[in-house]
C-alpha cells in the first residue's frame, strides 16, 4: 500500500461483470479529473491464445484436465506483483495488452490472441487501476493484495456468473454452449483455489443475486436484468460507512447484516458512485498532500 502512489483493484471471475464496474470507475475518474494508469488482468497471462491451447493439450496428456487461466501456472503472478510493487514505490511499472478481437487488433497492430510489447506506464498518474482475475491474489510465493489500497470484488452468485459467461462467449466469441461448459468445468479447481479466496481480501464485495429462476444456467435464454436482481454490498470493515445516508439515498435498500447493505439491482451504479467516490477522493487527496509535504 502506498500514500503517494495508490492502487485500486477490481477482481472478479470471467463473466462476473468487472468490465461494467470498470466503466463506473472511469466515469468517476473523468468527473473528478483523476488521471489513472490501467492494467488489464489478461495482460499477465503467460501464454498467447495458440500457446495456451498447446499447454492445455500437454497438460491433458499428463492427466491434468484442469489447466486454466485461473491458475498460477498459466499466469505471470510474480510479474504482476512486481508491477504493483514498482508502482507503489515509484509511480512506475510496466504492462502490456492482450488483444482479444479484430477491433482491438486494429488499434494495437497485433493479431487477435496475441500480446503487445511490454511498455512503461505513463508518468504523473494519480493512481493505478487494475481490472481482472487476480488483483488480490495471494499464494505461497506471491502476495499481490498487499500493494492494493482499495480492493473491490465483483461476485455474482455462481449460476448468474455462468449465465453471463455463456451469453458473452457465445455472442462475442462464437463459442458453443458445450465449449463454454467445458471451460467452466476445466477451471473449477482453480476457481476454488485462486479466485474465491481473493474475496476474503477485498474491502468491498458487490454480489448480484437474481430474483428469477436461474436453477439451470445452461439453458437460460437471457441474462436476468438489473431490475430482476438485488445486489448485496459487503464491507470488510464497516467503520466509517454512513449506512443511514446510503439507505436514505437508495430507495428500497436495507441492511442484512452489520456490514452489509442490500439494494435493488438497478441502483448499482448510483450505489457505487455514492460509496466509491469519497474513497477514491480520499486516496487522491492523501497522495496530493504527501507530494506537497
Amino acid at each position: 500500500m502506498s500514500i503517494k502512489h495508490p492502487i485500486i483493484a477490481i477482481t472478479g471471475s470471467s463473466g462476473a461483470g468487472t468490465s461494467s464496474v470498470k466503466r463506473t470507475f472511469e466515469q468517476i475518474f473523468r468527473r473528478e479529473k483523476i488521471n489513472p494508469v490501467y492494467i488489464e488482468g489478461d495482460a499477465f497471462h503467460r501464454w498467447n491464445r495458440l500457446e495456451m491451447r498447446e499447454q492445455m493439450k500437454e497438460a491433458a496428456k499428463k492427466g491434468d484436465n484442469h489447466y486454466s487461466h485461473f491458475g498460477e501456472a498459466a499466469n505471470l503472478f510474480k510479474e504482476l506483483e512486481d508491477s504493483f510493487r514498482a508502482y507503489s514505490e515509484t509511480g512506475g511499472g510496466k504492462t502490456r495488452v492482450y488483444v482479444h478481437d479484430d477491433v482491438e487488433a486494429e488499434v494495437h497492430g497485433v493479431p487477435p490472441g496475441h500480446f503487445t510489447n511490454w511498455g512503461e506506464f505513463e508518468p504523473n498518474s494519480d493512481l493505478l487501476f487494475y481490472e481482472g482475475l487476480h488483483g488480490t491474489v495471494v499464494t505461497e510465493t506471491v502476495n499481490v493484495a498487499q500493494y492494493v489500497d482499495l480492493k473491490i470484488g465483483v461476485v455474482p452468485v455462481i449460476n448468474l456468473e455462468w449465465i453471463q459467461k455463456l451469453h458473452r462467449d457465445r455472442a462475442s466469441r462464437g463459442y458453443t454452449t458445450e465449449a463454454v461448459t467445458d471451460t467452466i468445468l476445466r477451471r473449477m479447481p482453480d476457481y476454488m483455489h485462486y479466485i474465491c479466496p481473493q474475496f476474503s481480501q477485498t474491502d468491498i464485495n458487490f454480489q448480484r443475486v437474481p430474483t428469477v429462476d436461474t436453477s439451470n444456467p445452461f439453458i437460460a435464454r437471457w441474462i436476468p436484468t438489473p431490475d430482476e436482481s438485488m445486489v448485496v454490498i459487503r464491507f470488510r470493515n464497516p467503520h466509517g460507512i454512513d449506512f443511514p445516508y446510503l439507505l436514505s439515498m437508495i430507495h428500497n435498500s436495507f441492511m442484512s447484516r452489520a456490514n452489509s447493505i442490500v439494494i435493488p439491482g438497478g441502483k448499482l451504479d448510483i450505489a457505487m458512485q455514492l460509496i466509491l467516490t469519497p474513497m477514491i477522493l480520499k486516496l487522491v487527496e492523501r497522495r496530493r498532500r504527501a507530494l506537497r509535504a
